[in-house]
């Protein structure tokens, strides 16, 4: 069973990965063109009006993780199970939700963006486009999330290959249009994205009802079904709430002090990190559903392993990719954009190691939300994590610098970090000490040890090719070297050199055959 489980997960990340590679390439290239024709302020306004936009997202968050949670929980049942009836109902909630948002929307919203937003007095009128646009395609993924969530649920992670193509395709499509248009170019670029998102949306809805005979909508609404998930949501809503004060929110207040270009360089440091964080978001997608399904069949050890193994290893994939865009952000900053908007560099190195904390959290989270067990762990991690948009605020207020907005939500995420471990002891016996000293903690040395290298040869080496180059080599070395050596027991090392030996051998046998 548990080998089954993890080829599954290696064969579903493998897709992942080559959607994510495919997307990558597109993705910066793209993102370039985009912020050289909108220029710094447009850009700026189109990443914190879409952020705005996304500070509604805190009901549509917790749902999204309820969906995947129940889904999969029942699946975990096999025939016990109920995926019907639970599918229905959440097709009702999410319909009911998506009407509350647009009149949230259009009542605050709008009011917000124009009284409290700082953008020049010739834009608001496009800023206003951006918004409704981004309001219906936010309302349009609410109704969605039943469908995405049935995707994950079961599994399907080809479908996410073949559908983020057409996304990547069609975005590259939209740098040419942008380009040529003689009309105002947010305003173009806003219409296109939103045009794209509608028509994948309506490609996850389709496929879902072809693909799976359970996710059909019935028009039955069960009461009992309805009160879980109710319960769960409510609960959960602390949690995403503090999510949006730390992403969207610090971006709000960043532009209300210092104006849409500041905007403007946590986007781009963002948009490099989004490329980067896929690689692990795309393994911990692959991971999630067995580790809720786990627990559903009472396989609890088998959960922590996974928990520890998954954490440990998305940790580590992440530092080998980050190291040398840490150390080098300078030069890759500078030969990606034409114009590197300032504090671009310390932004994206604060957040990339805000990033390599949260992978750690991630399957914590998810343990979390398998057992059901949500309200006092929402109460504390949640509360804390709401802390972060005072303290940004009136550090800001005292005229610290931007970055110090960065600096304080990784502070807090820390702090949440463990406080997610300790709830998770006290709600389902999870093994806190052991996780932290085989994971946190053990994860934190080698990269403290990894950086060393990479490092001194920054500062040695003069010629920028030839350091970028032996940077990047000794990072790679020094990650994998170290995180296999120091990172894994001697248990995981032999599964790790059982899967290799394992590859190589059908790599092989194919050819010769």
């Amino acid at each position: 069973m548990n080998e089954s489980n993890n080829k599954r997960i290696a064969k579903n990340t493998l897709l992942l990965y080559v959607r994510m590679l495919f997307m990558m390439v597109i993705g910066l290239y793209t993102s370039r063109v985009i912020l050289d024709k909108l220029g710094e302020v447009d850009f700026g306004i189109y990443n914190v009006v879409g952020g705005f936009v996304t500070m509604f997202t805190i009901i549509s968050g917790a749902m999204t993780t309820a969906t995947q949670r129940f889904l999969s929980f029942e699946i975990g049942k096999g025939e016990k199970g109920n995926v019907k009836s639970i599918f229905s109902t959440m097709i009702y909630i999410h319909l009911f939700l998506a009407l509350i948002i647009l009149i949230v929307g259009e009542l605050i919203g709008v009011w917000f963006l124009n009284t409290h937003m700082n953008f020049p007095s010739d834009r608001y009128d496009a800023a206003n486009w951006v918004f409704q646009l981004s309001l219906f395609v936010f309302m349009l993924n609410v109704i969605n999330v039943p469908y995405n969530g049935a995707l994950i649920a079961y599994e399907k992670m080809s479908a996410f290959a073949y559908f983020s193509i057409f996304d990547a395709i069609f975005k590259l499509a939209i740098c040419y249009v942008i380009t040529m248009t003689p009309f105002d170019k947010l305003i173009v670029y806003a219409i296109l994205m939103a045009l794209i998102q509608t028509v994948l949306l309506a490609m996850y809805f389709f496929y879902c009802r072809v693909k799976f005979k359970e996710c059909r909508f019935t028009g039955k609404f069960n009461k009992e079904y309805g009160k879980n998930v109710g319960s769960f949501v409510g609960w959960n809503l602390i949690g995403s709430l503090a999510g949006v004060a730390k992403e969207q929110g610090v971006n709000v207040v960043l532009n209300m002090f210092f104006g849409p270009a500041v905007n403007a360089a946590r986007g781009v440091a963002y948009q490099v990190l989004s490329k980067l964080n896929g690689f692990v978001s795309n393994f911990q997608m692959a991971m999630n559903p067995q580790i809720i399904k786990n627990y559903a069949a009472g396989e609890r050890e088998n959960m922590y392993k996974l928990v520890f193994r998954g954490a440990k290893l998305s940790y580590l994939l992440l530092l080998t990719l980050s190291l040398p865009v840490i150390i080098e952000a300078p030069l890759i900053l500078g030969v990606w954009l034409k114009e590197v908007p300032d504090y671009t560099v310390v932004f994206l190195r604060i957040a990339i190691f805000t990033a390599m904390l949260n992978t750690l959290s991630n399957p914590l989270v998810v343990s979390m939300h398998a057992s059901g067990k949500v309200r006092n762990y929402q109460i504390v991690v949640g509360g804390l994590s709401l802390l972060t948009l005072p303290f940004v605020y009136v550090v800001l207020k005292l005229g610290a610098s931007p970055y110090w907005a960065m600096i304080i939500a990784f502070i807090v995420e820390f702090v949440c970090h463990f406080a997610r471990q300790y709830m998770l002891t006290k709600s389902i016996g999870f093994p806190m000490w052991k996780f932290s000293k085989n994971v946190t903690f053990r994860v934190y040395l080698i990269t403290a040890i990894s950086m060393v290298l990479p490092v001194l040869a920054n500062q040695s080496i003069s010629i920028t090719f030839w350091r970028f180059l032996c940077v990047c080599v000794l990072s790679l070395l020094s990650t994998i070297g170290f995180g296999y050596f120091l990172g894994f027991n001697t248990d995981d090392r032999l599964l790790i050199k059982e899967n290799v030996v394992s590859v190589i051998q059908k790599k092989i046998l194919k050819k010769k055959v």
